[in-house]
């Protein structure tokens, strides 16, 4: 089974999710290498993208990984969604020891994942985060290799909204619309 992080109760409608209450998780800074971290997570392998969007469960607010938020994502030993290095750049969420060994073992860089090894993997950890619907595994690839992903900044994000897009998550709409 994969390892699970920030799947919290206040992102899922169902209760009892794995990760417990994300109020629980909160702290008030971070490792120190929280950065690194962070980064590491968004270089993930995204195994379904979800078309949704969300917001901050705790401020309320948009953030940069509010488009597609729930899309599940992986390193092959862990899974976790898309928008959880915004809680844990954000909020500082306490994460397992486990998974920070992990990473900085791998010196933060995202690990190519062999499909055969991770199938049995994802196909019994997803009913776990409600995703029965999506085992059994499918890829017509044997590897998942890490590809460069855009990822908008924590800062830049910030700064854009600041800006005037507040309600936009990519900036402001630059035609107007037609009455």
């Amino acid at each position: 089974m994969l390892g699970l992080l920030g799947f919290y109760d206040e992102l899922d409608e169902r209760s009892g999710s794995p990760n417990g209450s994300i109020l629980d998780a909160v702290r008030p800074v971070g490792e120190p290498d929280e950065a690194d971290l962070v980064a590491y997570l968004d270089a993930g392998h995204v195994l379904i993208d979800v078309m949704e969007g969300g917001r901050d469960v705790i401020t309320g607010s948009v953030h940069r990984h509010s488009s597609g938020c729930s899309s599940p994502m992986t390193d092959g030993v862990w899974l976790w969604r898309l928008d959880f290095p915004h809680y844990l750049e954000t909020h500082h969420v306490a994460l397992p020891g486990a998974f920070v060994e992990h990473v900085r073992s791998l010196d933060y860089r995202m690990p190519a994942v062999s499909v055969a090894r991770f199938a049995p993997h994802y196909d019994e950890t997803m009913p776990l985060i409600g995703w029965a619907s999506a085992v059994p595994w499918r890829s017509a690839a044997t590897v998942l290799v890490p590809e460069p992903r855009v990822v908008m900044s924590k800062v830049r994000f910030d700064a854009e909204m600041s800006a005037g897009g507040r309600e936009r998550p990519y900036g402001k709409r630059r035609k107007a619309r037609k009455a």
